[in-house]
């Protein structure tokens, strides 16, 4: 494969895992399976390995998962909340025991194994015993602080029981929260009758919870957890899980009963296949197994990896799947403007939920399936997301089913669409269409990009249906009297929000060129963008062969940029952006200057156990520093944290200086 095709694969690769992300962790609205998932991880992780040159810091690779919620205090993790490697079948669980045996070197181990809660991971902080705060996993270092929610789930102990005689003097503990199903239709139940959209599934309605501002509401979800682990311990030290299982129950937390201790992987799979035909029975949903290896001192041996334990695994169910029919075929335009068929479904009950659409992806997918309208087709729905058309049972076709043809007009705004270079995406690129200005509006306000706090889902939503935002320049013209009549927005919320669009107007250029929501352009790529040319203006005048000269922008991100300033409603809404005095063009202060790192260009490679990559490389860029993803002999130095990977093996070959995290602690003061 040609260098330029597999760096175009990569950057597709990074841009659809993003959009899910977003879709996963911001809005709570997942449209493809876990499996769908990890098959697109899998292979942006494969390219970046096989070439690593091409690693960039903000590829979904380099970070365990999504960014905290807006709305809530950001708290810090004593030991990072990892994810886990999933597997899908028992080759791959042999696989695992292969890599764990080798590692121990010939040591007697055994497993724990568990179920798989399908809920919201968090983290409870107890000091002497007594619980201090709550948090969600976050991004794995932090997390939102959602304490007030989680008080009002009654099963959390204040206190460590008495019926423990020693307590840890400050303690991390890893659960699960969860809604029963029963719990979950009463709550849909209640919501048709009011005329709200349902919850899609138990975890969705969880998370959407502890997400809630008013602990109250929170309280009537009655929510539940089960505590599953120890993330910190100081004080007191446990030989095996099942000890600490032990200790947990009696000191007064939910322990699931429902665990196995395992002598070998083969007793590991035989437990696993035993619950998949017994989870319905449950009153909460699962999605699969987890396996431990039980001695904690075989676990430090083991150790991990930055992102995952090398003694832990997850095994996921096989999908359910179902017969149906294909109804209609619909398209729907998402946040950067791409076409996603979906496929309206004859309503059939499946993974304990019905369920009446699939998305079909792309429009390569629906040639690929040969999907027509009128179609009996084969679904599957890993239980908690919108299903995927697997097949077409074609032997029952009538003659009477009908094609779908390619759409040439966005169905939102009339506007021409068109697909890109080496893309199988479909897309609309106006700015203005009405279909993507929620989803570019909260891309435009969120933490990284502009940081409007406050404006997160419910008032945007709000402000578009009411027709007070059609772009973002309207954003700031927003006025008192807009604001107050929204509903829960009194005086003092309205004071707040628009307080913080008065602030994003001198946010750096680095953050509004992000905001702008232009494609392939991400966190890094901004700040590259912004040295370069220093104003909105001179980069809209750039051209391809200009771009492309610049360090790290490729002819896949230097042909999004042209389009994207060739759009005549784009140049529109950016002059309007330009007359409400935000900041378009860059100060001579942030033009690097005076830094001790001016003009030098550091790597950062590894995971540093003080800094995000994103704060880290911040820092450098304030010393007028370039941070960059590869290393050359043009690199003044490399921040080497753990698991650096093979960077630093190009550093020692080209003589390279290597630094540690806490000598460029010292660097940056």
């Amino acid at each position: 494969m040609q260098k330029d095709s597999i760096k175009r694969e990569i950057e597709a690769l990074r841009e659809e895992i993003r959009e899910h992300d977003d879709l996963y962790y911001l809005l709570n609205k997942p449209v493809i399976s876990d499996r769908e998932y990890d098959r697109l991880y899998r292979r942006l992780k494969e390219l970046e390995d096989a070439h690593p040159e091409l690693i960039a810091p903000d590829s979904p690779t380099q970070r365990v998962g999504g960014h905290p919620a807006e709305g809530f205090a950001v708290v810090k993790h004593i030991v990072p909340m990892m994810s886990m490697e999933n597997t899908y079948s028992a080759g791959e669980l042999k696989e695992f025991d292969g890599r764990v045996q080798k590692s121990l070197k010939g040591e007697e181990y055994e497993y724990v194994v568990e179920l798989k809660f399908d809920g919201v991971s968090i983290s409870l902080l107890y000091e002497k015993g007594y619980w201090v705060r709550g948090a969600t996993r976050g991004d794995g270092m932090e997390g939102d602080d959602v304490s007030n929610n989680l008080k009002t789930i009654r099963s959390i102990p204040l206190k460590f029981s008495k019926n423990v005689k020693k307590v840890p003097l400050r303690s991390e503990l890893r659960g699960e929260v969860y809604m029963t199903k029963d719990v979950f239709e009463s709550i849909n139940r209640e919501k048709e009758k009011a005329g709200e959209e349902p919850f899609k599934n138990p975890r969705n309605a969880a998370a959407g919870s502890l997400k809630l501002l008013d602990p109250r509401i929170v309280a009537k979800r009655r929510l539940n957890i089960f505590i599953w682990g120890l993330g910190y311990c100081e004080g007191m030290d446990f030989g095996r899980h099942t000890d600490l299982l032990e200790y947990l129950k009696e000191a007064g937390f939910r322990v699931n009963p429902h665990f196995k201790l395992c002598k070998d992987i083969e007793d590991v799979i035989e437990f696993c296949d035993s619950w998949e035909g017994k989870r319905e029975k449950l009153e909460f949903e699962i999605d699969g197994m987890v396996v431990k290896v039980n001695d904690l001192r075989q676990r430090q041996m083991l150790g991990s990896t930055s992102k995952s334990p090398r003694w832990a695994i997850a095994y996921k169910f096989p999908a359910e799947k179902a017969l149906t029919e294909v109804e209609n075929i619909i398209i729907q335009v998402g946040r950067t403007g791409a076409i996603t068929p979906v496929a309206i479904l004859k309503p059939v009950h499946l993974s304990g939920s019905t369920v009446s659409r699939a998305t079909l992806h792309n429009f390569d997918e629906i040639e690929r399936l040969d999907v027509r309208i009128g179609d009996k087709v084969y679904v599957e729905k890993s239980g908690e997301i919108i299903p995927k058309i697997l097949s077409v049972a074609r032997e029952k076709r009538t003659g009477k089913e009908k094609s779908f043809p390619l759409p040439k007009i966005c169905p939102a705004c009339a506007s021409r669409l068109h697909f890109a270079p080496d893309e199988v995406a479909l897309r609309c690129e106006n700015a203005g269409c009405p279909a993507q200005i929620k989803e570019r509006m909260l891309h435009f306000a969120s933490r990284d990009a502009m940081n409007i706090e406050g404006m997160g889902a419910a008032i945007t939503d709000q402000l578009v249906d009411k027709g007070l935002v059609k772009d973002y320049a309207d954003i700031y013209h927003l006025k008192m009297g807009d604001i107050k009549g929204l509903d829960r927005y009194a005086e003092k919320s309205a004071v707040n929000l628009l307080k913080a669009i008065e602030n994003s107007k001198s946010n750096d250029l680095n953050r509004l060129i992000y905001a702008l929501g232009i494609r392939h352009v991400g966190e890094h790529s901004a700040w590259v963008l912004a040295d370069h040319f220093g104003s909105i203006s001179k980069l809209s005048g750039a051209g391809v062969d200009e771009l492309t000269r610049i360090d790290e922008i490729g002819p896949v991100m230097a042909e999004s940029i042209k389009d994207f300033f060739s759009n005549k409603e784009n140049l529109r809404i950016l002059e309007r952006l330009s007359e409400t005095d935000i900041r378009m063009s860059r100060s001579g202060i942030e033009a690097r200057g005076g830094g001790a790192l001016e003009g030098k260009t550091i790597v950062i490679t590894g995971t540093l156990k003080n800094y995000s990559r994103s704060r880290a490389e911040e820092l450098v860029r304030k010393l007028g520093g370039n941070p960059s993803s590869s290393v050359s002999k043009n690199t003044y130095f490399v921040v080497a944290g753990e698991e650096p990977g093979s960077k630093i093996g190009k550093a020692r070959a080209l003589g390279v200086k290597i630094i540690d995290e806490e000598e460029f602690r010292k660097i940056v003061g």
